[in-house]
């Protein structure tokens, strides 16, 4: 089963700030959902255990996943890979990063592609869009929310 993602998301934060934090492994794992434990393995990979509960497939699943930050700071590349139960789970996205329209806000333009097979791809594909959106929805929100405090930026 294949499912496909994209939006914009308005982060109220400078663009410099919002790159700083996308680019280091240890805080997106702190902004997905569900994690139960994240290794940060170098300045662009960690492996993390997550808690899935889509259905009946309920458990831990373990992914690894790779940040490719564009050198030119414009654009970031994640690829996660992993799954759990006899399921894997693939996951190739990029967003574009610019400045917002405001002073001090950023844009980024986002696009997913996940591929799933096993167990979890057999639920249905209300049952996992459903569960995808959560996950994308609760990562951007934690981004913004960390990226809006002080230490933050």
């Amino acid at each position: 089963m294949t499912l496909l993602y994209n939006g914009r998301e308005d982060i109220p934060a400078p663009r410099d700030a919002v790159w700083s934090f996308v680019t280091n492994p240890a805080n997106i794992a702190s902004c997905m959902p569900d994690v139960q434990s994240s290794t940060v393995i170098d300045d662009h990979t960690f492996d993390a255990t997550v808690g899935i509960a889509v259905g009946p497939v309920r458990g831990s699943f373990k992914f690894h996943v790779v940040l490719a930050p564009a050198s030119d700071g414009s654009a970031m590349g994640m690829k996660i890979s992993g799954g759990g139960f006899g399921s894997v789970v693939d996951l190739d996205a990029n967003a574009t990063i610019a400045d917002g329209a405001s002073a001090g806000t950023t844009v980024l333009d986002w696009r997913g592609v996940a591929n799933m097979r096993g167990p979890v791809a057999t639920v249905g594909g209300r049952v996992l869009d459903s569960q995808a959106r959560r996950v994308i929805e609760t990562t951007f929100a934690n981004v913004k929310a960390k990226l809006s405090t002080p230490a933050a930026v």
